[in-house]
């Protein structure tokens, strides 16, 4: 963060550029963000409220952040709420899961949609990802894949790894959206990229299958073996069974591509 100026130099800028000084409540938000980096969450509390209090958005939003933190759900809710009326996008979403899962208010899946989607429509990828859910599954408004479709693709040009992984399935299976298998595997690749295991294990079923792309059992069992390592059973199952199809060299070279990829060296 900025070293503060002085209150000459401040003068200046006022008296040339018409800036203001900085208001109380943002020094009081300043304080309450260097004691938490601190780890005094007791002192950072006193100061966020001090903020929170005088309408900073960010000050309430945090104040939430550490009631929740502490599962005082009740609290974390009313400060959620003052800084999501204020149009904050991350309490707009915070808000909303605490309703989804009856945390600190009565559980009200419509509620929480509601919130998802004003925080979405700011363009929140976590709170796009989660209305993807809700259309998905018919919580909080109608089942409709289209729709889910339309909020995971919002969250995976982001790059929200789970809405990337989500809206492959939807095209691996035709679900909302037209069957397209490259298209599929497209997405299952920018999710397993980033060490999402089911996309690695759908992406490796894919190399394996020649769905979406050309068949190759070497890629398959590397993406297997990194699903693997990310701790699905599945791929590692999936392994044994490939391990004898493929020769003792053709496991090598997977293993080699694996490691590759695991540090992040993509063909």
């Amino acid at each position: 963060m900025k070293k503060l100026i002085t209150c000459a130099v401040c003068a200046a800028a006022i008296f040339l550029s018409g800036c203001h000084l900085p208001s109380e409540k943002y020094y009081l938000y300043k304080k309450a963000l260097e004691s938490d980096y601190a780890g005094n969450h007791e002192q950072a509390a006193f100061f966020y409220r001090k903020a929170a209090e005088q309408g900073y958005v960010e000050a309430q939003l945090m104040l939430g952040v550490l009631y929740e933190r502490e599962k005082n759900y009740i609290e974390a809710v009313k400060w959620y709420r003052k800084a999501a009326d204020q149009g904050y996008a991350l309490a707009q979403f915070n808000l909303g899961c605490l309703y989804f899962n009856g945390s600190g208010v009565e559980k009200n899946c419509a509620e929480a949609a509601k919130w998802f989607r004003k925080s979405a429509e700011q363009g929140n990828s976590f709170a796009q990802y989660t209305l993807g859910i809700c259309y998905f599954d018919g919580q909080g408004v109608d089942k409709n894949l289209a729709e889910a479709a339309k909020w995971f693709r919002k969250a995976a040009e982001q790059g929200n790894a789970n809405a990337q992984f989500n809206l492959g399935c939807l095209y691996f299976n035709g679900n909302g959206v037209d069957k397209n298998l490259p298209e599929a595997a497209k997405w299952f690749r920018k999710s397993a990229e980033q060490g999402n295991s089911f996309a690695q294990y759908t992406l490796g079923i894919c190399y394996y299958e020649g769905k979406g792309v050309i068949k190759n059992k070497i890629k398959a069992y590397a993406w297997y073996a990194l699903a693997s390592k990310n701790g699905d059973e599945k791929a590692s199952n999936n392994m044994q069974i490939l391990a004898s199809e493929i020769t003792t060299s053709q496991i090598e070279k997977a293993l080699e591509l694996a490691e590759k990829y695991d540090n992040g060296k993509f063909d």
